[in-house]
Order: C-alpha cells, then sequence, then structure tokens
C-alpha cells in the first residue's frame, strides 16, 4: 500500500488558546518503504503518527491512501516506545492479542503467535510474563505483536528510544529482517540521527513548532549498511547535513521563545 498526506494541519484547543502541532504536512509515503522522521521535540511527529493511524482527527488537509480520498481503509499498528504489554498476560497472548480482535480463535491465534515469536528468537519465553523479560526483550514483544496482524503500515513511535546501545543495535537489526520478509510499509519516528540513515530509505526531517517537512532526503546506502566500513563517509556527511537543520530550528525556537 501507498499513501499521500496532504497538507495536514493539527490544531489543539486549549484554555491558554488555540496551540497549532502541525502546518501544511504534504509528502508521499510508497509500498514496502522505510521512512524515518526526525525533528526538534515538539514538533508534533507523535501527533503526526496518530493522524495517520486514525487516532486522532487532523483539523485540515487529508490522507489519501491507494488513490482514495479515506484515512480508514488500510490496515495500520501503531508501536509506541512504551511498549503497552499486557502485565496479566503471557508473551503468548500478548503477541496473539491483535488477532484475537480480529475474532481470530484462540487455537489458530495462539498457534500464529507461537510460530511468530519464534522468528523473534522469543520462543522459550511464551509462557512467561511480562515482568520476567528485559525491557529489550518486552519491547521485541510489542513488535512481534504488531507485525502479526498483518498492518499494511507499521507506525513505530521512538521505539528503541528507552533502550542502551547494544540492544538498540540487536533489535534494529532485527527489525530490519522482519521488515525485508514481511514487506510492510514503515514510518518511524526517532531522535536518533544515526538510528534514522542506518534504518531509512528516506529521513524526513521537520521543523520546529508547528512541524513542517523541512526537507525529504533519500539516503543513498545501500542494505545492508556498513556504519564502520564502506558507508562510513556518506553516515558522516548525511548526519551533519541532517544535525545542522535540526541545530537551526532549535535556535529559531529558543528565539522565538524568548
Amino acid at each position: 500500500m501507498s499513501f499521500k498526506c496532504e497538507r495536514l494541519t493539527k490544531t489543539f484547543h486549549t484554555r491558554s488558546g488555540d496551540v497549532t502541532a502541525l502546518e501544511d504536512i504534504t509528502f508521499s509515503a510508497n509500498e514496502h518503504e522505510f521512512i524515518c522522521i526526525v525533528g526538534p521535540s515538539g514538533c508534533g511527529k507523535s501527533t503526526l503518527l496518530r493522524i495517520i493511524a486514525d487516532i486522532l482527527p487532523a483539523s485540515s488537509g487529508k490522507i489519501i491512501a491507494n488513490s482514495t480520498n479515506s484515512t480508514h481503509n488500510f490496515r495500520s499498528a501503531l508501536v509506541f516506545q512504551e511498549h503497552g504489554l499486557f502485565q496479566w498476560m503471557t508473551v503468548l497472548d500478548n503477541v496473539a492479542f491483535g488477532l484475537e480482535m480480529q475474532g481470530i480463535p484462540k487455537a489458530v491465534r495462539r498457534k500464529k503467535a507461537r510460530e511468530f515469536i519464534e522468528q523473534f528468537g522469543l520462543g522459550q519465553f511464551a509462557e512467561n510474563y511480562p515482568h520476567e523479560l528485559s525491557i529489550g526483550m518486552q519491547q521485541r514483544v510489542g513488535i512481534a505483536r504488531a507485525f502479526l496482524t498483518d498492518p499494511e503500515l507499521l507506525l513505530m513511535d521512538e521505539p528503541f528510544g528507552s533502550l542502551d546501545a547494544q540492544t538498540k543495535f540487536v533489535l534494529r537489526e532485527e527489525l530490519l529482517r522482519i521488515w525485508r520478509e514481511h514487506q510492510k510499509l514503515v514510518i518511524f519516528v526517532t531522535h536518533d540521527v544515526e538510528e534514522a540513515i542506518l534504518l531509512g530509505d528516506r529521513v524526513l526531517v521537520m521543523t520546529g513548532r508547528p512541524g513542517r517537512i523541512r526537507e525529504d532526503i533519500r539516503i543513498p546506502l545501500e542494505r545492508p549498511r556498513d556504519q564502520n566500513g564502506r558507508d562510513l563517509a556518506k553516515i558522516t556527511e548525511t548526519k551533519k547535513r541532517i544535525w545542522n537543520m535540526l541545530e537551526e530550528e532549535v535556535r529559531k525556537n529558543l528565539w522565538i521563545s524568548d
């Protein structure tokens, strides 16, 4: 599936007055792409994901999906930094939960979930509860649950933000492996510029609030990417380019605040 955001704007009405979080957001997302979004804190990245997921309504603008004018004709799954697991459910039942919501019979969904968690290296923890797992493993469960529902679009809101460097590295590699196997369209929000470059086919750089798309950068690197070898110079160059843009946006916002 593919979709296009056309001039999306989101304004929140508060007691202190209206706050525009997003303004005139326009970009296209193509089938099987891995798109990363970076931007200053508070620029509306998470708000944008929730509008695409149809959790929040846009104040204006629209999403055109598969050449139609509806946001409701594609299936999406949203993965947060807070993995959102049910503490009273086992790993197996957590992963199968999305299928339960789809009305899949218990035996069938548990069988599918068990097969899928094996792909994520979680097979031996199928009957464990979330509190018995590391944070990294809990996030792996959340990602497995999202993939198992077979969404056309996977939306990820800083899923690795709270993890240590080693765990991040492992989960990035696992995510890319599963993405290649299942060929989903992924929109991935992160504060980590290098992570965006290593994961994304494209990186959307947002301005400070109200968030707009400042630049759409295509990453000219083959996969798998070698961040310490042949790709180091290009990664460093692209990282510097994005950081310079983000620094400009942060400085603008500081000046506006003052």
